[in-house]
Formats: structure tokens, C-alpha cells, sequence
């Protein structure tokens, strides 16, 4: 720690009007570590990255590289250093190919005659370094892969080297959209890439990847560094208690059995049946872009009028690729959060105002929105807070049955615990869920899972049955 660090940030400060979103922060990177960076929706991670990476200035504070203090810090000086950054809401051109968007991130070493074939062995390597077997063509259009293959792609990119090495590169939120296996190959190379000295910040609200991948954690609160230590020095439980949290054990609910109300029913060209019943939280499980996602859209579209909204709604839907379809971005949050219900909200075809404005507030207290006001643009909240809006849009409506794509992505643990008491509280109440995750630890909270593999459901699992290495094994064709 007595190595002079490659970037430092000194008594940050930063204010967007009567918010404080730093409160004089200080954080030195150094060349060889992994700083796994913590905190609760709001508590100032993503303020600070931006400080860091360049595209901030604060109020007051100073920022020095390599031992030397910076009169001008900006996203190019940052760049021309070696910093990158994969940002929560990936920015990728979805208009332009994986080679293009190479070319458009390292314009200033792939330019001139032949930059195609360059900027395609540039992307082609980084891929296949850090997700070996990935199975992405350069020539693809970016639109038209995966949110996972999406991700992947513009993680590969910012360990890519076109001319100026990565030494430095921010993750934020990196495995939102990956499955367990390409977590744990992207982790892997964050490890060998530290080793080499290289230097990351983690930022991620999966506790576990923080523990075993960082070799110190910093926690933030309320714009603040509330605690600095070497990982080995916390637990889960400690990392938790030092975000203002209490763990907690989630039990497997017994709301859904076999013997209940039938309210979804898909079936599939091969493989095993669909089924949903009053009451159940039902897991879809297994590597990603097997068919979840494919199969959530399906169930919505059988059960929802093909024209027109009905004003009972059977289902209701929150988005896994918020920024792609779920958030408005032009709206405020209270807009964002009431366009579901507006049936509900409507006197004579005119909403009324003060009954929206309600039901905004009830939701912001009960699941920890965090904004002074739901007037300002969805865009002000942090992505976790986003996806709490898309979450309360949902469960706001009186559809019986939820329909979730990966709803958890980027929220904070204290939220997840919250809203898994939601999901709780409402399945008793005789509501459905069907909830499609990323992370294993949330298909071990389901009353039943399916396991989906290329495409078809490979496994009925329920109550006990329902483990990490039953979902493994149903997972690989031959293994199940």
C-alpha cells in the first residue's frame, strides 16, 4: 500500500443542488489490486466513478496520477492513461458492428487504410482472452446480440489493447447480464489481469464476487467511504453490517403447490411443459440465452389482448434491458412508475393528478426509492434505483401474475431483501410470479424451478429438490 498509486482522488466533493453525492472522499488505486466498491442505490459509487474516470469534475477535491496532481482530469486524458470504464448501461452503438464499435473506442490508434482488419484482431483477442468459447462473430451487428453477449463484448473491448495498454479498468455491475460461467471466466481474468499489475475497481452488489475476486473493499454511505479494509478482513455478514444492512435469511416459500389454481400454461415444441399456478414464485434457471427470456415474452403475449390493454391486465411484465425497453427516458419517474396503472389512475379518460401522485409516493417509501422528488427524469436516478421504478410499475398494477426478466440487476442488497418480502407477501396473497435470475442464490428463494437448456425446459424442480447443483447438472445436455 506504500506504492505510489496510479490514480488518487483527495477530499472529493461533489453537489447536485441540495443532494450530496460526495462528502469529501478520499481513494488512491493502486497497480496490482482489485478494489471491490460497495454500497447501497445512492450511497455515491457511480459519482465517484465518474470523478475518477474523468467525466466529472467535483466542487472541490483534487485528483493526481501517478504521483503527479492534475490541473485538467477529462475522459480523454483519463483514456490516453491507460483508464477504461464498462458502465452499468452499456454504450454501445446497436446501429454498428462489434469490429465498428472497436473502431469507434480506439479511433485514435485503429484509424486509416486497413482499420477494419485491425480493429477486428483487436476484439477478436480480447474476447477470446477473456471469455474463451465466447462464439461472437466481429461482424455482427451489435443490436442484434444478447444483453449477455452485449456485455461481453464491451468488457472485451475495455481490456482490449490497440496501441495503449488498459491499466486501469472500472467495472460496474460487469455480470448483471451473465450467467454463473461467464461470471466466473470474466472474474478469472480480472484476478491473472490484477496479478500482471493491473489494477480494477469492482463495483457490484453481488457480495460473493466482491469477496473472492477483490483484495480490498471499500464501502460507501450517504456520499461517504464508511469503511477500508483488506477483504480477507470481511464476511458477508460484516460487509452487510458495514453497509447499514442486516443479513438475513430468505426461506423458500410453500404459498404454490401442485394442487393449486392453474393460471399460465406454455408449451413447447420439445421438452418439458410450462406450468403456473396461484400463489407459486417459479424460477426459470439455467446458462444464459437458453430460452428464459424467450419463454417470459411468450407467456406475456398469450395472456395479453393483442391490441388493445385490458383494464383487468392477467399479467404483468418488469424488463431485464431497462434502457432498451422499460424505462421512458424523456419521462419523470412518477411517469415511469404510473404508466402501468394509468387505467386505475383515469376518471373519465383524464388522470387524475393527485390520485397519481399517491400512488408514487407509496411506492417510493415502500420499496426505498431514493430521489427528494419523483418530478425529476428517470435518467437522475442511479440503475439500481431505475430498476426499482420498473419493479414498483409492476406490482402496482392488479395483474395476478408478475412476469420478471432478471429484476434484481444492479439493485443493492438491503432492496433485494425488501422486495423479496414483497414477492413473499404478494405470492401469499395469491399472487404469481414467474422470475427469471441470473443469480442462483435467487432460485434457491422459488417454490419451483425450470431449468432451461437450448432452448427447451429440461427440468422440474420443487421444494428441496431445488439446489445450485441440481440446476448445474440440468444445465449441460447429458448431465440431467
Amino acid at each position: 500500500m506504500t506504492a505510489t498509486p496510479l490514480l488518487s482522488v483527495t477530499d472529493a466533493r461533489v453537489r447536485f443542488g441540495e443532494v450530496r453525492a460526495l462528502d469529501g472522499v478520499t481513494l488512491a488505486i493502486r497497480q496490482g489490486e482489485c478494489i471491490g466498491l460497495v454500497g447501497h442505490n445512492g450511497a455515491g459509487k457511480s459519482t465517484i466513478v465518474n470523478v475518477i474516470n474523468g467525466g466529472l469534475t467535483p466542487q472541490e477535491g483534487q485528483i493526481a496520477a501517478d504521483g503527479a496532481p492534475l490541473m485538467h482530469w477529462s475522459v480523454t486524458e483519463a483514456r490516453a492513461r491507460g483508464l477504461r470504464c464498462v458502465f452499468q448501461e452499456l454504450s454501445l452503438c446497436p446501429n454498428l458492428t462489434v469490429t465498428e464499435n472497436t473502431r469507434l473506442m480506439h479511433r485514435g490508434s485503429l484509424g486509416g487504410w486497413g482499420w477494419r482488419g485491425r480493429a477486428r484482431a483487436v476484439i477478436s483477442a480480447a474476447l477470446d482472452t477473456v471469455f474463451p468459447g465466447h462464439g461472437i462473430n466481429p461482424a455482427a451487428t451489435v443490436g442484434a446480440l444478447s444483453i449477455a453477449q452485449r456485455q461481453m463484448v464491451e468488457i472485451a473491448m475495455a481490456f482490449s489493447d490497440a496501441g495503449i495498454a488498459p491499466r486501469v479498468v472500472i467495472l460496474d455491475e460487469p455480470t448483471s447480464s451473465l450467467d454463473a460461467g461467464l461470471a466466473a471466466q470474466l472474474l478469472d481474468h480480472v484476478r491473472r489481469f490484477v496479478g500482471q499489475g493491473g489494477a480494477v475497481i469492482l463495483v457490484s452488489h453481488i457480495l460473493g464476487e466482491i469477496l473472492n475476486t477483490a483484495t480490498r473493499i471499500v464501502v460507501m454511505k450517504d456520499g461517504r467511504i464508511a469503511a477500508e479494509r483488506p477483504a480477507r478482513a470481511f464476511d458477508t455478514a460484516g460487509l452487510v453490517a458495514a453497509m447499514g444492512s442486516t443479513a438475513k435469511a430468505q426461506a423458500r416459500g410453500t404459498q404454490g403447490g401442485r394442487d393449486a389454481a392453474e393460471v399460465l400454461r406454455l408449451t413447447l415444441p420439445r421438452g418439458l411443459p410450462f406450468v403456473a399456478r396461484k400463489g407459486e414464485v417459479i424460477g426459470l434457471a439455467g446458462l444464459g440465452g437458453h430460452g428464459q427470456t424467450e419463454a417470459l415474452v411468450a407467456l406475456f403475449e398469450a395472456a395479453s389482448p393483442a391490441w388493445w390493454p385490458a383494464r383487468d391486465p392477467a399479467v404483468t411484465f418488469v424488463a431485464g434491458d431497462r434502457r432498451l425497453n422499460g424505462t421512458f427516458d424523456l419521462w419523470s419517474i412518477l411517469r415511469n412508475m404510473s404508466v402501468a396503472s394509468l387505467p386505475d389512475l383515469a376518471r373519465r379518460g383524464l388522470v387524475q393528478a393527485g390520485a397519481e401522485a399517491a400512488r408514487g409516493a407509496e411506492w417510493k417509501d415502500r420499496i426505498g426509492i431514493r430521489t427528494p422528488d419523483m418530478g425529476l427524469s428517470i435518467l437522475s436516478l442511479s440503475g439500481g434505483n431505475q430498476q426499482k421504478v420498473l419493479f414498483a410499475r409492476a406490482l402496482s398494477t392488479r395483474a395476478p401474475v408478475v412476469l420478471m426478466d432478471d429484476p434484481m440487476r444492479g439493485v443493492d442488497i438491503g432492496t433485494k431483501q425488501e422486495v423479496y418480502d414483497i414477492i413473499r407477501a404478494e405470492a401469499a396473497g395469491g399472487r404469481t410470479f414467474v422470475w427469471y435470475s441470473t443469480e442462483m442464490d435467487e432460485m434457491t428463494l422459488c417454490d419451483r424451478v425450470y431449468v432451461f437448456r437450448d432452448g427447451i425446459i429440461a427440468a422440474d424442480l420443487s421444494g428441496d429438490a431445488i439446489s445450485e447443483h441440481a440446476i448445474l447438472a440440468a444445465s449441460f445436455a447429458g448431465a440431467a
